[in-house]
This record gives structure tokens, sequence and C-alpha cells, in this order.
């Protein structure tokens, strides 16, 4: 029998600073999951503390910033597996008997990390991700960055996280599907999202996974997406991959339905992902060296 694998996407707001608001809008989005038929539940990025930073002098050095008391007081709020947050959410997760991707600031070393746990349907954390692609360039530089791409076993099915600017490196889809994920998961929070949709379909395409995305709704924002590795039909048509596209202000959880075995027949015999690479000739991708016109003062 053909097994779906369904994932529901959470394109929903969430309060910036009340975690408990969160965690309960949370629990009324995988209920409703559940009643939909979903496997796992995907959540933007950091639902449960909010996306926010705390207001500091910009002019401020890195090691100045880290001593403020604003900076104190919201590491000080970043959460971890062991969170009375997070620990609700396993516990929804086994009672549904459905499997989340749940996100928030979590304690680092020295600053929080931007991460996301997979809980499986009994209620497990079998996976933690912190974001590798923090954006240094902007707020984000008051995070810690993530050191590794994960990839673990949901059900059977094989799952890798990016979270939002990780998407846009290839890199990180690459390095994923070269690990295993047949599904990569994405929350996300931002706008401008067009080139960013069309980014996430590539990486569908140029690996041969399946990638499900979640973006909370708001002017030039939203969009959260699936999208299908399958490009061609079985006569080397092109087909449209595009599973589900939400529009960019709803407040909604959209259903995608990744159909395993077509999937799966599809990445063995088709061309793409890690089959005829010339790995000899990418040596230049470990060379952290930055030129013009990428360079950044």
């Amino acid at each position: 029998m053909t097994k779906i694998f369904r994932v529901a996407i959470v394109q929903e707001t969430r309060d910036p600073y009340n975690m408990d608001l969160n965690t309960n809008k949370g629990l009324s989005a995988m209920k409703r999951a559940k009643e939909l038929g979903a496997d796992i539940v995907l959540f933007p990025e950091c639902w449960i503390t909010g996306y926010e930073f705390p207001k500091i002098q910009k002019d401020l050095g890195i090691d100045e910033i880290l001593n403020t008391k604003e900076f104190i007081e919201w590491n000080n709020q970043a959460i971890d597996e062991d969170s009375e947050h997070i620990q609700i959410f396993c516990k929804a997760a086994k009672l549904l008997n459905i499997g989340v991707v749940i996100t928030g600031y979590t304690k680092g070393i020295n600053k929080p990390q931007n991460s996301a746990f997979i809980i499986n349907k009994n209620g497990q954390i079998i996976m933690k991700y912190s974001k590798v692609h923090t954006c240094d360039f902007a707020d984000e530089r008051l995070l810690e960055s993530g050191d590794e791409f994960k990839v673990c076993d949901f059900d059977g099915v094989k799952l890798g996280i990016m979270i939002c600017y990780d998407r846009e490196y290839p890199e990180s889809a690459r390095i994923l599907m070269l690990k295993g994920a047949e599904i990569i998961l994405v929350p996300n929070d931002c706008g401008s999202m067009r080139p960013r949709v069309q980014a996430l379909s590539t990486r569908a395409y140029e690996n041969m996974v399946g990638v499900a995305m979640a973006n909370p709704p708001r002017r030039n924002a939203g969009c959260s997406c699936a999208f299908s590795p399958i490009t061609w039909d079985k006569f080397g048509e092109p087909v449209d991959n595009t599973i589900v596209l939400a529009d960019a202000e709803s407040e909604n959880i959209l259903v995608a339905d990744f159909d395993l075995e077509k999937l799966r027949d599809y990445r063995k015999h088709e061309m793409m992902g890690n089959t005829f690479r010339k790995v000899r000739a990418y040596s230049e991708l470990l060379n952290e060296t930055i030129k013009e016109p990428f360079k950044r003062y």
C-alpha cells in the first residue's frame, strides 16, 4: 500500500514575548493537525519564544553587548530540552500520536541559538537542530550558530531541517540530501518570499527531496509551501512540483502529502541528487576566503 507522509504546515502568528500564549496556540494547532490526519506538524521559526531581539545600543561591539543587562535578561529566557514549554509539546505529541517540529531560542554556550526540535509520535525528542547560517549581517549576530546539519529517522522517513537563512545556501540542502534526507522541513520567518519560494522548489528538484516550509503571515510574507522532488512524469514530461502554496496574509494550516512510494521510486532512477556528481572539482567549496564583490566590512 502506498504510504502518504502528511505534513501540517502552520501559517499562523505568535506573540513576540508570551511563551505561554504561544505554547497554548501551538497545542491548538497540533489538535487541528491531528484532525487533518497529519503525521507531523511544522511550525515557523522561533514559535515558542518569538523571534525578537533585545534593544541594545547599535554601536557596541559584541563583547560589550554580551555584558549588557538587556542581553543577559534575554539570554536567560532561552529554553532547552527540559524546559516546561518543550515538555508540554512532548506530552501533547504522545497524547495525540502526532509528530511536531517546534522551534525557539535555546541555550547556547555564550549566546542563544535558533533551534528546532523534532519530537516523534511517542513524545520523544529525536533531534535538535540549531541554525547554522545565522543572519550575522543583522540582529542575529547576537545568536550562536549551529555547526552541523542533521538528519533523523521519523517513523521510517528520513527528515532534515533547515531554518530560514539556511535555505539561501544550496549547500545546506545538499548536505542533508547526502546524509540521507528524503524530506527537508523548513521553519521560517521572513518577508520578500517570492524568490525564496522559487529557491525551495529548486532545492527539491536538485536534491530529489521533498521540501515543506512554514512562515508566519503578514504583508509580503507567508507563502508557506511544499514541493515534491518529482519534476518529470514517467514519460519524461515536465510537471509542476508544487504541492501547496499559501498566500501572504492568511492564517491557516496547510496539508502537504508526500507520496513516499513515488518519491523513493523517482530517486532510484532519475539523475539528480548524488548520482553523477564530480566531487573532485569541489575543493573550492571549503575555501573560507571572502573576496570582492562579496566582502563585507
